[in-house]
């Protein structure tokens, strides 16, 4: 196992396990990325929690590529786990939040401050503009803050208020479903996120 700075001991996860994963199923080219998500998850321990988001965002908005599911995987909709995202290096957009938010935990950041949003966004192609499903990831200081806005599509971290190239459809985390980003929950039948979190969890992943 290639260690760095013993990091290891100091997360959660169990990073010899996840090399041996990765290397089984995607092979040792990949290990160089999964050594650097560990060493950024190893550093982003210090600071607030907007140093964690910014870092956070900026890693995977950095090193990992964006494609769809269809050439990754060879399906028209996977949701790949943190592991399988690093694994391939690339990923589509549920892939980026899936694993921003994933990587926030780790980092201490309750889970009742994050949500998976499934929104429209207004694109702009050769025909005019025109709207995307695509997903983002949204952290809430407070209940009722205007959450801040994690996603592949903008790197820069701004309120949901300044994105209004964003409308929200429903949002979502491990305890339950929302319309919109409001404050009613219900409880979640996505069946793609259940069966996301429970093979997240054969990998380790709470």
């Amino acid at each position: 196992m290639l260690c760095v700075n013993g990091l290891p001991h100091a997360l959660g996860w169990d990073f010899e396990r996840l090399q041996q994963l990765i290397t089984s199923r995607f092979g040792a080219s990949q290990v160089p990325l999964l050594l650097d998500w560990q060493r950024m998850l190893g550093e982003g321990r210090s600071g607030t929690e907007m140093d964690r988001l910014r870092r956070v965002n900026d890693f995977f908005n950095r090193r990992i590529a964006f494609d769809d599911d269809m050439s990754v995987w060879g399906q028209s909709d996977y949701w790949a786990t943190p592991a399988e995202l690093i694994g391939q290096g690339r990923g589509d957009c549920e892939d980026f939040s899936i694993a921003k938010y994933y990587s926030l935990i780790e980092l201490g950041v309750s889970v009742s401050k994050l949500r998976l949003v499934y929104v429209k966004a207004v694109q702009t192609g050769p025909g005019g503009s025109f709207q995307q499903a695509h997903m983002v990831l949204a952290y809430y200081a407070t209940p009722n803050a205007d959450p801040l806005v994690l996603d592949n599509l903008n790197s820069q971290i701004l309120s949901a208020s300044r994105r209004s190239d964003l409308a929200p459809i429903f949002s979502f985390n491990s305890a339950g479903l929302w319309q919109g980003t409001g404050n009613q929950s219900s409880k979640s039948n996505l069946s793609r996120w259940q069966d996301l979190l429970a093979r997240a969890r054969t990998e380790g992943f709470q």
